[in-house]
């Protein structure tokens, strides 16, 4: 569901190509990222090709992405990704560096087409972040709530997001660590203590109002509703009819987090499902809705 709110598709395989540029540490269900530079059939080709690549003054190194089976395609074993590795390397114009080099250059072959570029690795930011001062058992994993903030955002520029039931700001905290415009609030006046202690725990600066949805007068992109249920506070389904028919009011899109079957909730709010999956955390199913 992440993959489609941040490609427009999704893919079977353990890969997908595509000219959408995301920064893999977004998301934690990305490994890494090939920018690709150059492409061919054949290995030597593309070699030939590479004596024209020039890395400038920065050191770098050559790693090959063949070491695990990528769709159809086997893996490479390690003596012979080295010397690709070696090769590719020695065909390009700058100084080499195995240690600390200031660019990582990629080489990876798939379906018989060698791809060649800018490797990222993803750095699992959301791990940081399940040690915080103040945690819930019910409250969503940093996991969870880093993809359901990427599926209601996956694009950041020019995005204002709300979290009208923040609780402890796991979603916030996800949210202002990636650069998204996100404010939160909750009815709960120890609740939005705790969040903002955990926000400024993590370095971030952040906007938690004490309130109930009903009182929001702006207007936001997209809203991320994770329907109250916990020992603080449980919310009737009424009170989450309210809670969507306010967020449909707000916003312009929204994404659920519910333990309930609240289809018909979500109709006579306004709102149409356009996608969804199941989260799990221990005993806890949670359903994962995206609508506009």
């Amino acid at each position: 569901m992440e993959m489609r709110s941040f490609f427009g598709k999704d893919s079977d395989s353990n890969y997908l190509i595509s000219d959408v540029k995301i920064d893999p540490s977004r998301s934690p269900f990305i490994e890494e990222r090939l920018e690709i530079l150059y492409e061919e059939n054949d290995l030597d080709v593309l070699k030939d090709r590479l004596k024209h690549f020039n890395v400038g003054e920065n050191t770098y190194k050559v790693i090959s992405l063949n070491k695990m089976v990528i769709n159809t395609t086997n893996k490479i074993d390690h003596a012979e990704r080295r010397k690709i590795e070696r090769e590719i390397g020695l065909s390009i114009n700058g100084e080499p560096d195995l240690d600390n080099p200031e660019i990582i250059l990629g080489i990876i072959t798939l379906d018989g087409r060698w791809y060649f570029g800018n490797y990222t690795k993803s750095e699992p930011i959301w791990l940081k972040h399940k040690q915080k001062p103040h945690n819930y058992s019910t409250a969503l994993s940093t996991r969870v709530a880093r993809a359901i903030t990427n599926i209601a955002v996956p694009h950041i520029e020019n995005v204002r997001a709300i979290d009208p039931c923040c609780g402890i700001g796991t979603v916030i905290i996800e949210g202002l660590s990636m650069g998204i415009d996100i404010e939160g609030r909750d009815i709960n006046y120890h609740v939005c203590q705790g969040s903002r202690s955990n926000i400024t725990y993590f370095g971030l600066e952040g906007k938690i109002t004490l309130g109930p949805i009903s009182e929001v007068t702006e207007h936001y992109d997209v809203a991320i509703v994770d329907l109250p249920y916990n020992l603080f506070t449980h919310a009737s389904r009424e009170e989450q009819s309210e809670i969507l028919k306010h967020a449909r009011r707000i916003s312009d899109k929204i994404i659920i987090a519910t333990i309930d079957t609240i289809d018909d909730l979500i109709e006579e709010a306004g709102f149409e499902i356009v996608d969804r999956c199941i989260a799990k955390k221990q005993s806890f199913l949670r359903q994962i809705i995206l609508c506009k």
